[in-house]
């Protein structure tokens, strides 16, 4: 069940809330969040755009929504450390926008120094599913919520968002129904071996406290900040929406990969003159299709059918005006940098395995790709030693 916000009143004490990570969707989301005159004050933690962001003051925001405009935050931090100084703000949200790479850090560790009371609620706008479960091992009194975003937007140069289109965030409570190791437990929440082992009680108050932070975040940013399209979901219908974006991620974003770079367009329209048949696109499909029909299971009931979540063929047949657009695992790959590998391929494979259900075209891209990722490296590692040796 989703619904709309309910309206309620400005707070009464200030409110301080930290987005973590200053990227294009964290900086969008983070500008529709700042109202110092209604006692709501939003602050960033910057990394690569720390620099440009303290010089000028804000961030410059080029938005087809809400126009352009500039968003000054109540503070721009360089680190989590920073952020976290004696005299700093204790924070009432922790909203975490970053790219999901749990092989690379442990996330959940890095943020502890912001997390100063078990009233802080924790905000995740992510990328892929089974994002939530280690927070909720190092947060286990904490409310969390799940986000999942429809948006288009990028960091043109740093400091600078352009917002392109869509406005769309569905926010749910979590307590651990994406827990790699509680088959079944997505319909119940029953804590079993080898889980968090959250019991009734604590699963009550979690599930209040998120309602709660859910409807005040969701009525902030309409009512405020003027985003019609919030959304609140239930755990498990939150989840399942994480699972309908992944039939788009793990389609379109390993496939431009192992396909040589292709865009999400050249990918559906498959135009290889050497072959009869659309080979591209009926691999797109058939990793949609074996999603759509794992879910049920995964969940415990299936995508619905009235056409709220576009099935498969819609997805490819929307794609085919998606012209010139890479997806981001691509970009990462041809950056060099690290690719969610795990959010996007692993972690389905591991749920779904814990489950009792198999995802091999799933599996055959994360196992390819995750070789792909650690040849590569380790051979940059080796260019750089035998540099070093000829200094």
């Amino acid at each position: 069940m989703h619904q709309a916000p309910k309206p309620g009143p400005d707070p009464e004490k200030p409110v301080h809330i930290v987005f973590v990570g200053a990227g294009a969707v964290g900086c969008f989301y983070a500008s529709r969040l700042h109202f110092p005159s209604k006692n709501i004050h939003t602050s960033l933690i910057a990394r690569s755009n720390y620099k440009a962001l303290s010089e000028s003051g804000g961030v410059q925001l080029q938005t087809h929504t809400f126009g352009d405009y500039t968003f000054t935050p109540h503070a721009v931090y360089p680190s989590i450390a920073a952020a976290s100084a004696p005299g700093q703000p204790k924070w009432d949200y922790v909203i975490v926008t970053t790219k999901a790479l749990p092989d690379r850090s442990n996330d959940p560790e890095l943020i502890a120094p912001l997390i100063t009371s078990p009233n802080t609620c924790i905000v995740l706008i992510q990328n892929g599913v089974g994002v939530e479960h280690p927070y909720r091992e190092r947060f286990p009194s904490n409310p969390i919520l799940s986000a999942v975003t429809v948006i288009s937007a990028e960091q043109i140069r740093p400091g600078v968002i352009r917002q392109n289109r869509w406005t769309r965030i569905h926010l749910g409570g979590y307590v651990d129904s994406a827990s790699f190791s509680v088959p079944g437990s997505l319909q119940s929440k029953s804590p079993a071996p080898g889980g968090t082992g959250i019991n009734e009680d604590e699963i009550k108050r979690l599930d209040h406290m998120s309602a709660v932070h859910a409807n005040q975040l969701g009525d902030w940013w309409t009512r405020l900040g003027g985003i019609r399209d919030v959304e609140i979901s239930s755990e498990i219908d939150l989840q399942m929406i994480r699972w309908h974006k992944l039939c788009i991620n793990a389609a379109f974003n390993p496939s431009a990969v192992l396909s040589g770079g292709l865009g999400n367009a050249e990918m559906v329209t498959d135009s290889d003159p050497t072959s009869q048949t659309k080979e591209l696109r009926i691999h797109l499909q058939g990793v949609m299709d074996e999603i759509w029909g794992a879910v049920p299971q995964i969940l415990g009931r299936g995508f619905p059918e009235d056409g709220s979540l576009a099935a498969p063929e819609k997805i490819l047949r929307s794609s085919e005006r998606n012209v010139g657009s890479k997806p981001s695992m691509l970009l990462d790959w041809e950056g060099g940098r690290p690719m969610e590998l795990e959010v996007i391929l692993g972690n389905p494979v591991r749920i779904a395995r814990q489950r009792g259900v198999e995802l091999p075209r799933i599996q055959t891209m994360y196992a390819l790709l995750k070789s792909a990722q650690r040849v590569r490296e380790e051979g940059r590692k080796q260019e750089k030693e035998k540099e070093g040796a000829k200094l």
